[in-house]
């Protein structure tokens, strides 16, 4: 059901995505769908769970387009890998955030990303309470997101510059 529902992302905006054109192109039953999803924003919910489980997975990986298997394991890393993952979803996820859906995408992307960061920050001498260092670099990396999936010509390294730089966790 998520290949199809991505499919249908790529090429329309979810808020104009119905749930029988998504049973449509699972080529399933209704009783099928509703028998995992009461609605599609529920779908939206687990394809959410299921695209954040795997990018911010504990072990760093090989991908489509880039292998960080072998990687010493350390911040700069592990955002270019998210951002790898994250532009090899790109057409569909330029959708989710383009209308309503989007707000519930970044909902969670900032609940993962907040995993991330926490620890990083406990490391960190600084000052400036925490808790709201940790709020800046969630909201400010989430938002640097969306704004890189209006200007896909940067590299996920790129990104990666670009966000350590302004931020006070190198």
């Amino acid at each position: 059901m998520y290949d199809a529902f991505t499919r249908l992302l790529e090429k329309n905006t979810y808020s104009n995505i119905t749930v029988q054109e998504i049973i449509d192109e699972a080529d399933i039953g209704r009783s099928t769908f509703y028998s995992h999803f009461e609605t599609k924003d529920e779908l939206l919910n687990a394809l959410c769970r299921e695209i954040f489980e795997h990018v911010f997975a504990e072990k760093l990986s090989r991908g489509n387009t880039h292998d960080f298997s072998g990687r010493e394991k350390d911040l700069s890393g592990e955002i270019t890998h998210i951002l790898y993952h994250l532009q090899d979803s790109s057409r569909y996820i330029s959708r989710i955030l383009s209308c309503e859906s989007g707000e519930m995408f970044m909902g969670y992307f900032k609940e993962y990303l907040g995993e991330l960061f926490a620890p990083v920050l406990e490391r960190t001498e600084t000052d400036i309470p925490k808790e709201y260092l940790l709020n800046h670099m969630v909201c400010d990396f989430a938002e640097t997101v969306r704004w890189w999936m209006k200007h896909p010509d940067y590299t996920p390294e790129e990104i990666t510059r670009f966000f350590l730089s302004t931020n006070p966790c190198r």
